[in-house]
């Protein structure tokens, strides 16, 4: 179904390694507003698109959702590894260190784990095309705080290219809405 390059979109660089950082930066892998919830999202709404059009927009964009879940997750990595103990536990990872070491695990900012309650679809696919554009606004807010949060300026390049990926898709669900409202107000002949 797809062709997987063995690549990240774009390269992740780190200055050092920042476990504060990356506590905050998790976030959009396991948050609410996260990569994890917008691919699981977009890729359940597909079902209920009324058109092969907007079906493939809600395939292509959940796809590349996940690869910025890979992308999170190569940043939240770089950021813990090679971290001290000492470090983790001034970064109030301790507790995410005793249960995962330093491995990814999906939580919010705050610990909390992902739930699917994050993922909502109505079945109502103009319903679910304004879920996906505001969805993509919380996200790029997000990004948009991680920024000011972060004091690393490698890590604001991967920041800001994921932020302008999520003004991307709000302009494709934009078009997709309106492409959608047309299809259902024509006149349909059987």
């Amino acid at each position: 179904m797809w062709i997987y390059e063995k690549k990240l979109q774009i390269p992740v660089r780190v200055s050092a390694p920042n476990p504060r950082l990356a506590k905050y930066v998790i976030t959009q892998y396991g948050g609410p507003e996260g990569e994890l919830s917008a691919s699981l999202r977009y890729l359940n709404m597909r079902y209920s698109m009324p058109t092969n059009r907007a079906k493939g927009v809600l395939t292509d964009i959940g796809t590349e959702e996940l690869a910025h879940m890979e992308i999170v997750a190569t940043l939240v990595y770089k950021l813990i590894e090679g971290a001290s103990i000492e470090a983790i536990r001034a970064a109030d990872l301790g507790a995410h260190y005793a249960d995962h070491d330093r491995s990814l695990y999906w939580v919010n900012a705050a610990g909390v784990p992902w739930v699917a309650a994050y993922v909502s679809a109505t079945g109502d696919p103009i319903a679910d095309l304004h879920e996906n554009m505001a969805a993509e606004q919380k996200a790029r807010a997000v990004y948009e705080n991680l920024l000011h949060l972060s004091d690393d300026p490698l890590v604001n390049d991967t920041l800001r290219w994921l932020r302008e990926r999520e003004v991307v898709h709000f302009q494709r669900f934009g078009e997709t809405l309106m492409h959608v409202q047309e299809y259902l107000d024509r006149k349909k002949i059987f």
